[in-house]
């Protein structure tokens, strides 16, 4: 997505994909996974992703000491969120149905991140596949649908 158009004209109506962290931050390793870059291309109009997701980014780079690992990092996230790519805010439904959602895990023994419940609770609540390299933890969830483009799609 860094130094494409992805996202150009995206209308949140069109939208399929919400990117977890680990997918949208790919374009930034040295050697970016072909499997990824092809689905960021092929899905450019289709991708959203969540407010959470930016805060683990942003969080992320501010723990960073400086260097230019950091400011490129910086510069990325700086870039994507000057770029039309939806973020779909945690709100009332979401929290109502990550709520419902984590009171039943928590019964079966499983306390998941809290930012990954909301993640889950974004995508569940508008109807959307979670793509993620981390497909074993979002699993827990119900009504979730997931991708690996790291495995293929």
């Amino acid at each position: 997505m860094a130094g494409s158009d992805a996202g150009k004209n995206v209308r949140v109506a069109d939208v399929k994909y919400l990117l977890d962290t680990n997918i949208l931050s790919e374009p930034t390793r040295k050697l970016p996974h072909p499997g990824v870059m092809a689905g960021l291309e092929r899905h450019e109009r289709e991708v959203c992703t969540a407010a959470p997701v930016l805060h683990e980014m942003t969080y992320g780079v501010e723990r960073m000491g400086p260097g230019r690992r950091r400011d490129h990092l910086a510069a990325f996230v700086a870039r994507l969120l000057a770029c039309p790519l939806p973020v779909l805010p945690y709100d009332l439904r979401a929290a109502q149905w990550h709520a419902r959602e984590r009171a039943r895990l928590e019964s079966l023994g499983h306390t998941p991140p809290f930012v990954d419940g909301q993640i889950a609770a974004i995508a569940a609540t508008q109807g959307l596949t979670i793509v993620t390299r981390n497909v074993r933890e979002f699993r827990i969830f119900a009504e979730l649908v997931l991708e690996d483009w790291f495995e293929g799609q």
